[in-house]
């Protein structure tokens, strides 16, 4: 039989591992290796040379679009349909099952999938229902409780509280949710796998044809999987199934939603004799992105260990940029692309990456003010957020009562007991007399014409709002809006959003006060335009975020320059790559330098972005960065500084960063006209009050200085416009 075609395009590695016999095999396949090459190429030996049918063999992947690239392959390759091959993903795979099998596994032949948000609604009915105050038990913390319960293969009847009461309200609503969804014939996500791998244990016999029929099992992306995928995987296998296993241990990097590392090296353990191929030639990247890639992974312990390679040129290396504040580094992201555009290059060929959304904002403006088109891959513009979205409608509430939209997205954000009936009887009260949704509330807190439960909410949600409009007079935007967070209760709802997705959204709203401190002293530096001149500071800012938010997304498929963070990078290349903000406490994060498992997810998460570029690799950081609300002056990344010292360059050496001056040395007399200043003098700011001169940067009109505030802190100013008095 002739498999010319099959290993005619493989290298020797490659063509080990597609070649191995009737056996089982771990494929470490690094970056760029070709690792989806090989999976389609291992089943196509299968069926040409092993006289296995290509029914018999189960493909498993993570994405539907993986699934659906394997079986495209797969038919070019073989010349063959593949529709009714076994390819797709882990939940794919188990409802074609439970769909088969669904008396077995306890369920109606009409069984519903529900998806996150129905799973949600229902969950919130129950907590209503039941008379739970979901404050203290908020419907997304209980769905990420179940869910992570059902990842992990338990049951709610499995869990014991050990008199913890919080942890018993947990599990009762786990029942009651799990009640409903039974007698429904309702099956969320986690459900269907969880279903699937007890449908096997409670039927022997089913799950031995299952057995019986595969006799290959194939699994792409193996670091990635959580318990209840793994124990599902083991169970089919059995004693008689051949597993062969693509993944790779250094791109492990979804701890936070369950994945297991250790995964990839326990089934070695757990199948005998199974062989080890290493996929190490990489087809992505130069050869000193790959050096500076090895050389950081060394430093995680236990890993299985490879080292990647190419047979290409060295190419350039890797720039290291370390910037006076984020600012400064989205101008040098921006001008260096503008570079690579008039060198002949596409934007969409550009990526930056950040290890937190809340980086985007500083980006995404420099990118707004240069008209360059650019696209958040997986995710949204900052002031299209949703909790973003929610505390400017608060903001839009102070500036105007009247703004029925923003009353009906915060009336009850977070929830505070104001029901649908509620506010229909609002609608219907300001239809009625012709006047606005806030003063339709008065006038029926005001007639009594609600229940006394909602009446207590409303006159809760009229006082934050009025004691914000007492706020408002002259406590400056940066108050204002620090005290929205907090009375509106915002920050602490989203905290109570278990996992990265909540963390996010709390660092979301704390990078919205950097934002207004940036705003703030823009407007004191340049002034502001004349189409603002007769609107107050909130009115200014709120029409600013408006105007940003309408300056819409690039399209997908548009020549565009694509952020994103990340995590949202991995299985992604790009000629040139951008990875901003390497930084200790940012990258790594504060939450995983003191915990080792943490931190070495935190480095795979390096090395992953830093293998998704091929041509050109950027790393910056910056010296002084106003993040999450708070100022920082942190020190250049870890992972920045264990990259081996020959294949970096930096672009602007940290000597010449900022300069700094004796106490009797004057700064450049042409950056004044009245007077002169030098280090350790004391001057004085409209609005920040008294500080002490400590650092100064450029040189005539465009020179900043750094001034500690007494009350305020350090800050950078632009001097020509900060009009600085001597004390």
């Amino acid at each position: 039989m002739d498999v010319t075609h099959i290993l005619e395009s493989l290298n020797d590695e490659q063509r080990e591992a597609v070649t191995l016999g009737d056996e089982h095999a771990l494929i470490l396949a690094g970056a760029g290796s070709g690792k989806t090459r090989v999976l389609v190429h291992r089943i196509a030996w299968i069926i040409q040379t092993m006289n296995i049918s290509p029914y018999s063999i189960l493909a498993v992947t993570f994405t539907n679009k993986a699934a659906a690239e394997m079986r495209g392959r797969i038919e070019n390759l073989l010349n063959v349909p593949a529709g009714g091959m076994w390819v797709g993903t882990f939940h794919g795979l188990a409802h074609r099952i439970l769909r088969t099998h669904y008396a077995e596994a306890g369920l109606p032949k009409a069984f519903q999938i529900i998806d996150s948000d129905d799973q949600l609604r229902l969950l919130k009915r129950i907590i209503r229902d039941a008379q739970i105050d979901e404050a203290k038990w908020p419907a997304k913390q209980a769905q990420w409780y179940i869910n992570n319960k059902k990842d992990e293969g338990l049951r709610a009847q499995n869990l014991d509280a050990q008199g913890d009461f919080m942890e018993q309200q947990w599990i009762d609503i786990y029942k009651s949710y799990q009640k409903i969804c039974d007698n429904s014939g309702l099956l969320d996500f986690a459900e269907i796998l969880l279903r699937a791998h007890e449908l096997w244990l409670k039927n022997p016999s089913v799950l031995a044809d299952f057995q019986r029929r595969f006799r290959h099992i194939l699994v792409d992306e193996f670091q990635d999987t959580n318990t209840i995928q793994y124990a599902w995987l083991r169970l089919l296998a059995g004693q008689t199934s051949k597993v062969f296993i693509v993944g790779d241990d250094d791109q492990s990097i979804y701890g936070w939603r369950g994945a297991k590392v250790e995964n990839i090296q326990r089934v070695q353990n757990e199948f005998e004799k199974m062989f080890l191929v290493r996929l190490e030639q990489n087809y992505r990247s130069t050869g000193n992105i790959l050096r500076a890639a090895n050389k950081l992974i060394e430093k995680n312990f236990g890993r299985l260990g490879k080292k990647l390679w190419t047979a290409g040129e060295d190419g350039e290396l890797v720039k290291l940029y370390t910037a006076y504040n984020e600012q400064d580094e989205a101008r040098f992201v921006v001008e260096t692309i503008k570079q690579w555009i008039e060198q002949g290059n596409d934007r969409k060929d550009c990526a930056v990456l950040y290890r937190s959304n809340a980086q985007s904002r500083v980006l995404e403006e420099a990118l707004l003010m240069e008209n360059m088109p650019y696209r958040i891959y997986g995710g949204m513009r900052f002031f299209d957020r949703a909790e973003i979205k929610d505390a400017l409608a608060y903001l839009r509430m102070v500036a105007s009562q009247l703004d029925d939209a923003a009353f009906e997205r915060v009336i009850n954000t977070p929830p505070r007991g104001i029901g649908e009936k509620t506010l229909q009887a609002i609608r219907a009260q300001a239809l009625k007399d012709g006047v606005s949704l806030w003063d339709a509330m008065a006038l029926i807190l005001e007639a009594q014409a609600v229940p006394a439960r909602a009446s207590k909410a409303l006159n809760g949600f009229l006082e934050i709002i009025n004691s914000l409009l007492e706020l408002s007079g002259g406590a400056g935007l940066e108050n204002l809006l620090l005290a929205v967070l907090e009375q509106s209760g915002l920050v602490e709802h989203y905290k109570k959003e278990k996992g990265e997705k909540g963390r996010a959204r709390v660092e979301n709203l704390q990078e919205l006060v950097s934002a207004v401190k940036q705003f703030e002293l823009d407007s004191l530096e340049a002034g502001v335009d004349e189409e603002f001149e007769e609107m107050d500071d909130l009115s200014v800012f709120l029409a600013y975020t408006a105007l940003e938010s309408s300056n819409g997304q690039a399209e997908i498929g548009d020549d565009c320059v694509q952020l994103m963070t990340l995590h949202s990078a991995k299985g992604l290349e790009f000629p040139m790559v951008f990875m901003v903000g390497m930084e200790e406490g940012l990258f790594p994060s504060e939450r995983s330098v003191e915990e080792v498992d943490r931190l070495a997810e935190e480095r795979r998460l390096c090395y992953v972005g830093m293998t998704r570029a091929e041509k050109q690799l950027v790393l910056t950081a910056a010296e002084h960065r106003r993040l999450y609300g708070r100022e920082f002056y942190p020190k250049v990344s870890r992972f920045v500084r264990e990259l081996p010292q020959d294949v970096i360059v930096d672009v602007r050496p940290r000597a010449q960063i900022s300069t700094p001056i004796s106490r009797n040395t004057f700064i450049d007399e042409d950056a004044l006209d009245d007077f002169q200043l030098c280090l350790g003098q004391i001057v004085r700011h409209m609005k920040f009050g008294d500080g002490v001169l400590l650092n100064f940067e450029g040189k005539g009109h465009h020179v900043r200085v750094q001034i500690n505030f007494y009350d305020a802190g350090p800050k950078w100013l632009v001097l020509a416009y900060a009009n600085l008095q001597p004390v």
